[in-house]
C-alpha cells in the first residue's frame, strides 16, 4: 500500500506541473489542450502518465464498457481531472470520487484551468486516504479539500 506521505509528494509534484502549464498558457484554452500540455509537463518531470485511461464499470459481475475515461492517471496512483469551467461544481468532485472508488486510487485532483490563478482552481479529493491526516470520506462533500499543496490541509 502506498503511504500518505508519498501520495502527498506526488500530488504536490502534479500541482507544480499544473501551475507551470497555467503560467505559460493562461486561462481560456480548451480542456484537451491543458490535458495534453500537463501530460507533457509531467512526463518531462519523470512521471508516468496515461491519458484518457479507460475505466471499466463492473455491475453484478458484468464488466460494462461505457467509455468512462480518466483524463490523466499519474504513476498509477493519482487521478487527475482537467476542467475549463467558470467554477468547479460539487458534481465535479462527486464524479472524481466515483472514479477513485472504481479505480481503487486514494487521491485525485480536479484542476480548473479557466481561472486567473490556478490556486483558485484546485481541489483535492480523497477516498480511504492512507495516514492519520485524512479520514475516509463517507460522502462526496466531506471528501473535498481545496489546496495549493497537501501541507496546507493541516
Amino acid at each position: 500500500m502506498e503511504t500518505g506521505e508519498k501520495l502527498n509528494a506526488l500530488t504536490e509534484a502534479i500541482i507544480g506541473a499544473a501551475m507551470a502549464v497555467h503560467s505559460e498558457l493562461g486561462p481560456g484554452l480548451l480542456e484537451s489542450a491543458y490535458e495534453r500540455c500537463l501530460g507533457i509537463e509531467l512526463e518531462e518531470r519523470g512521471l508516468r502518465v496515461e491519458r484518457q485511461k479507460i475505466l471499466p464499470l463492473t455491475y453484478r459481475g458484468i464488466e460494462l464498457e461505457f467509455g468512462y475515461r480518466l483524463d490523466l492517471l499519474v504513476d498509477e496512483k493519482v487521478v487527475v481531472e482537467v476542467k475549463t469551467v467558470e467554477a468547479l461544481a460539487p458534481i465535479h468532485g462527486t464524479q472524481l470520487l466515483s472514479y477513485l472508488r472504481l479505480s481503487g486510487c486514494h487521491v485525485g485532483l480536479l484542476l480548473n484551468f479557466n481561472v486567473a490563478s490556478l490556486r483558485d482552481g484546485i481541489q483535492r479529493v480523497v477516498n480511504d486516504f492512507p495516514g492519520p491526516e485524512y479520514s475516509s470520506a463517507s460522502s462526496a462533500p466531506s471528501a473535498f479539500r481545496a489546496v495549493a499543496s497537501p501541507k496546507e490541509d493541516s
